[in-house]
């Protein structure tokens, strides 16, 4: 078996784990990965009044000059939002915090999660949607218009998961694993049994939570699910996936959903569009030839062709 080196830290609110084939790599991975989504969070965002995001939020409608960086992770959104049939909207903004998510998940703290964390802000309806994001790839430049606020929660993690991965193996040579938050990307020569990965809820999870563990060679694997970044709220529980159609958090029969794709990013649209799909999900990531498992509220497991069986 090839010996590897991990490190682990904190980034976008959540728990990153950097795992590498090389040990005497693991320096020049981390100072990779640390620049790498430095910069992506300055790009955007939504917590941080310096960013891109919130710049371009504050706008008003006008188009604005933007970075590269920045113009390739609203790209993403908006590939999301046309390989899912606008399933995954990046004009969420207004809806996440209508819903309380105002600030990152970290500092909300377990007392403030189970606060009425409910933001004012008027009645929830559909969200501006992603064709009023208008992107000028070429200056590049950007617009939001009718009023949209954007979030690349759904998008801009596992972007930065394969970016990160693709850039380490490249530099350091050697077989590379990056986890942000569950997102999950592997680029290079793999360990000799591939990377074992524990399948489950929430990604902080120990060994003994309910789940699977899979072997990842290449290739990304995400998780989307609505039991992990959820408070309350007027009663009841809210979370992060936001449906478009009606500017809440989705009611889905699934809480968790994972899939494997060619890269993290592909990964993860299609497991947060599943979350949203409901029922027709299985059929949805058949078609499209995507290995998912997906989870109940009462904890039934459905698999689609490619996921390997339970041990």
């Amino acid at each position: 078996m090839t010996s590897h080196a991990t490190d682990s830290f904190r980034v976008f609110g959540t728990t990153a784990v950097l795992v590498v084939t090389d040990p005497a790599a693991l320096g020049t991975a981390r100072s990779i990965a640390d620049a790498e989504l430095a910069a992506v969070d300055l790009a955007c965002s939504r917590f941080r009044p310096d960013s891109e995001l919130s710049r371009l939020n504050a706008t008003g409608g006008e188009l604005v000059p933007v970075s590269e960086l920045f113009a390739a992770l609203i790209a993403e959104a908006l590939r999301a939002a046309e390989l899912t049939d606008g399933d995954v909207d990046p004009t969420c903004g207004q809806a996440l915090v209508r819903a309380g998510y105002d600030r990152d998940f970290a500092q909300l703290g377990a007392d403030t999660r189970t606060a009425d964390t409910r933001r004012a802000g008027g009645s929830a309806g559909p969200v501006p949607g992603w064709r009023s994001v208008r992107l000028d790839p070429g200056r590049p430049a950007a617009r939001l218009a009718r009023g949209a606020q954007l979030d690349l929660g759904s998008t801009a993690k596992a972007w930065a998961a394969d970016r990160c991965a693709r850039l380490i193996a490249d530099r350091a040579g050697c077989g590379v694993l990056v986890s942000l938050g569950g997102d999950i990307a592997a680029a290079g020569l793999p360990p000799g049994d591939g990377w074992q990965v524990r399948v489950t809820d929430d990604h902080a999870a120990g060994a003994e939570a309910p789940g699977q563990t899979v072997t990842l060679r290449s290739g990304g694997l995400a998780t989307s699910s609505t039991t992990v970044r959820a408070w309350t709220a007027g009663g009841g529980t809210l979370h992060h996936i936001i449906d478009p159609r009606t500017g809440e958090p989705v009611s889905s029969c699934w809480r968790t959903v994972s899939v494997a794709a060619a890269t993290c990013a592909d990964a993860n649209i299609a497991s947060t569009a599943a979350i949203v799909r409901g029922e027709s999900a299985p059929g949805w990531l058949a078609g499209a030839g995507l290995p998912a498992r997906l989870v109940r509220g009462d904890g039934t497991v459905r698999t689609t062709p490619g996921w390997p069986a339970a041990a």
